[in-house]
Formats: C-alpha cells, sequence, structure tokens
C-alpha cells in the first residue's frame, strides 16, 4: 500500500490513471495529453507499474497500459475505513449537539 500511496501522491501520476481507468492507452498516447517530455511520462508509468497500479501489455512496438483497480483495492479499503470511523464520530457529535438543544 506504501508504493501505491506514494504513487498516488504525484498529480500527473493520479492524471495518467485516470486516463487509463476505462480503457487501454498507448505509451504515445498517454504522452500526447501531457506538456512534460515523454521520457518524464515513461518515469511515471514505471512507477505505476511498480506500484501494482497499471498493466502494461507489448503489442507489436507499443506498450499500452491500462489501470489495474485491483492494485488500488487495499488502499480503498483503507480510505473507506478511515472515512467510515471519521464520519461515525461526526455523526455522534451532531446528534449528541442536537440533544443538548
Amino acid at each position: 500500500m506504501d508504493a501505491a500511496l506514494r504513487a498516488i501522491a504525484e498529480p500527473h501520476r493520479r492524471e495518467i490513471l485516470r486516463l487509463v481507468r476505462d480503457e487501454e492507452l498507448a505509451a504515445g498516447q498517454i504522452a500526447a495529453r501531457f506538456d512534460i517530455t515523454r521520457a518524464a511520462v515513461s518515469q511515471h508509468l514505471r512507477v505505476l507499474k511498480e506500484a501494482d497500479l497499471v498493466t502494461e501489455r507489448r503489442a507489436g512496438t507499443s506498450r499500452l497500459y491500462r489501470a489495474k483497480p485491483e492494485g488500488i483495492s487495499e488502499v480503498r479499503a483503507w480510505l473507506d475505513d478511515y472515512w467510515g470511523h471519521g464520519l461515525e464520530a461526526l455523526k455522534g457529535a451532531v446528534e449528541w449537539n442536537q440533544r443538548r438543544g
């Protein structure tokens, strides 16, 4: 989970994940959507792959990337638990204030 959190901490990598969430894209297609070097996009893709957040598939000379939902599942479970606990505490505080008048 630590590698995934470090990976998604960077805005470009979050945007890459959004781009490949619903469709498989070639590295060049991804790079064309950014105002950074192609080498920088390749580095971001490598970090995402090492964090197990994207899959890479070769098709001829192209490398195709797609988000790997199960890669983020541990992070999502942690966030759901974190926010669920926080929301329960907030709900309790609001109800307590309402009972006090």
